[in-house]
């Protein structure tokens, strides 16, 4: 029979994951939630401005993204972020992309029609 040698699930292996699941800030504010008969997400940010599930691709989201503290996030709220993060990612490749194409294939100087064409001489 395995007796842990200390009271702490935190301490056995393979129980790191369970215990960074959620931060302290997080369990506190859920405690908090619950107590106070709300629901567990955090609906007060909805009102304060764009969600980031609405915040277009571009320097503002990814403002936003860089300045968000993750250990703070509720797991519907990393959610989120993460998908987000997708989000802009995929934006930042397909600019990537676009750039590629232009520099290998630079367009060609479009010459007017007459100088493009030979001159004909009329046999006078």
């Amino acid at each position: 029979m395995y007796t842990p040698s200390s009271g702490s699930p935190a301490d056995q292996p393979g129980a790191a994951g369970l215990a960074r699941a959620m931060s302290p800030g997080v369990v506190d504010y859920l405690f908090r939630q619950l107590v106070a008969g709300r629901p567990p997400e955090d609906v007060q940010w909805q009102r304060e401005g764009i969600s980031l599930a609405a915040q277009p691709e571009g320097a503002e989201l990814a403002r936003r993204l860089a300045e968000t503290d993750i250990d703070a996030l509720t797991p519907v709220e990393l959610f989120h972020y993460v998908r987000a993060a997708q989000r802009l990612s995929s934006w930042a490749e397909d600019l990537r992309q676009a750039a590629v194409g232009r520099y290998c294939h630079p367009p060609e100087c479009q010459a007017p029609a007459e100088a493009a064409r030979p001159a004909r001489h009329s046999a006078s």
